[in-house]
């Protein structure tokens, strides 16, 4: 009976009580001190708020364009086909859901073919756009490239 105690966890100390009028010693300001933004109800300091001093994204000078009608690609380079193909992932046609399932490109992802590398392998691969110089190499070793 001496050494009992609640499970671990059980008992939570209650909250410091404030605002409750000035006989409970934290009445009045309820420890918000005097006046200024902190001590109104609702408030929330604003992200890059330096308290009334420029912030630093208005100070910064910007410059640059950014193109919305641009669209971006997943680049594979020749040389990962061709690890593939050895490792005998790849035979000896190449489709969007190929480079899908080896986790070269996403689903939604425009794929381009890049030359980097070496492609010993005749392949046809069909994806959305081709550099010249990798076009050049598979069609070298005896493949076809094919825009979808």
């Amino acid at each position: 009976m001496s050494n009992l105690k609640p499970a671990a966890g059980s008992v939570q100390k209650a909250g410091k009580t404030i605002g409750r009028g000035q006989g409970s010693g934290k009445g009045g300001t309820a420890t918000r001190g005097h006046k200024g933004a902190k001590s109104r109800s609702g408030y929330s300091r604003k992200i890059g708020f330096e308290g009334g001093q420029q912030p630093l994204q208005r100070r910064v000078p910007k410059f640059g364009f950014t193109n919305i009608n641009r669209k971006e690609y997943r680049g594979v380079n020749l040389d990962i086909l061709q690890e593939l193909v050895d490792k005998g992932v790849l035979k000896d046609t190449v489709t969007l859901t190929d480079l899908i399932n080896n986790r070269l490109a996403g689903k939604n992802d425009l794929v381009k073919i890049l030359g980097g590398g070496e492609l010993k392998a005749s392949l046809k691969i069909s994806v959305h756009k081709f550099t010249a110089s990798a076009k050049k190499a598979i069609e070298a070793a005896g493949g076809e490239a094919i825009n979808l």
